[in-house]
């Protein structure tokens, strides 16, 4: 079973950035479709982007569009999530999902499509 654990959360100001970093502990197979979601106190989870194996494609929530950028790193089965000029609405919970399923070919912005989840960090942004 693999384990999913994020880093790099923190509390900044508005205009400031993050990078967020997904580290994969006992994996022993191999996950095409990485994925970050983020969810706030009383709203539903939400999807903010998701890329392909390579990382050559990915596909990004309006919301995060311009902004943020999911990048990975397979030497070290590591994926990462770039987020520049945050603004307050960005607070939440953010969380990585992974899956052995296809990038490709499925509704990317379902939570339920993704086995494997981190337990989250916390970003928080003040104006």
């Amino acid at each position: 079973q693999v384990q999913l654990v994020e880093s790099g959360g923190g509390s900044v100001q508005a205009g400031d950035s993050l990078r967020l970093s997904c580290a994969a502990n006992g994996a022993s197979d191999r996950r095409p479709i990485a994925a970050w979601f983020r969810q706030s106190p009383g709203k539903d989870r939400e999807y903010v982007a998701a890329t392909n194996f390579r990382g050559d494609n990915s596909d990004y929530a309006d919301s995060a569009k311009g902004r943020f950028t999911i990048s990975r790193d397979n030497t070290r089965d590591a994926v990462y999530l770039q987020m520049n000029n945050l603004i307050p609405e960005d607070t939440a919970i953010y969380y990585c999902a992974q899956d052995t399923g296809s990038y490709y070919g499925r509704q990317r912005s379902n939570p339920a499509g993704y086995q494997y989840w981190g337990r989250g960090t916390q970003v928080t942004v003040s104006s």
